[in-house]
């Protein structure tokens, strides 16, 4: 087993400490503090706090993306079961911090933010590939199954929000319960019709 890469240390510890504190407010000099480093080692690795920010986002959202490759489909598993159970995954209270982190910089980026802007690069196309890959195997005929991949990453980002923003557990559950009602027929009768 090879040893990581002091950043790759670095960016676990980051993330870790940021799950468990959350990031508000939070200066290099403390994070660094925390982490047992120095603030330069931190810039030296990542540029900026921004970039550190932007690195511990991409690396979340590539565990998730992992994550999502094991929880759809289940070929055992009827599909709205499999959807409720990617969205309590994704929406549990354990994940809100990185959730916030990601709205926060995201709203940086789209507004040109130095040092943010890299998170727009792939932040929706790396998630469009294996969740149209998933649609497909669903049955969803392949010229609509990447609109379908757009359409459900926008649905789960935008409830994500909305439980950041509201705390509403009940009310976004029952919203991502509506969502699904609706769609797993949709995709059951394109996968007919295709057939």
């Amino acid at each position: 087993m090879t040893e990581k890469a002091p950043r790759a240390r670095l960016l676990e510890r980051a993330i870790e400490y940021v799950t468990e504190n959350g990031m508000s407010d939070l200066s290099l000099r403390e994070l660094a503090a925390a982490l047992g480093t120095s603030h330069r080692m931190l810039i030296h690795h990542f540029g900026s706090k921004e970039g550190l920010w932007v690195a511990i986002v991409r690396e979340v959202e590539e565990r998730q993306r992992a994550i999502l490759a094991h929880t759809l489909p289940d070929r055992g598993q009827p599909l709205h079961e499999a959807m409720w159970v990617w969205w309590k995954h994704i929406s549990a209270p354990s994940l809100w911090p990185n959730e916030r982190l990601f709205f926060e910089l995201y709203g940086q980026a789209i507004q040109g933010r130095p040092h943010t802007e890299e998170l727009l690069d792939g932040i929706v196309e790396n998630w469009l590939e294996p969740i149209t890959e998933l649609n497909v195997e669903l049955g969803i005929p392949p010229p609509v199954a990447r609109a379908h991949a757009r359409l459900g990453i926008a649905v789960t980002r935008g409830l994500l929000l909305d439980l950041v923003a509201t705390g509403d557990v009940a009310g976004v559950d029952a919203a991502m319960e509506a969502f699904i009602a609706v769609y797993v027929p949709w995709v059951q009768g394109l996968a007919a019709d295709a057939t």
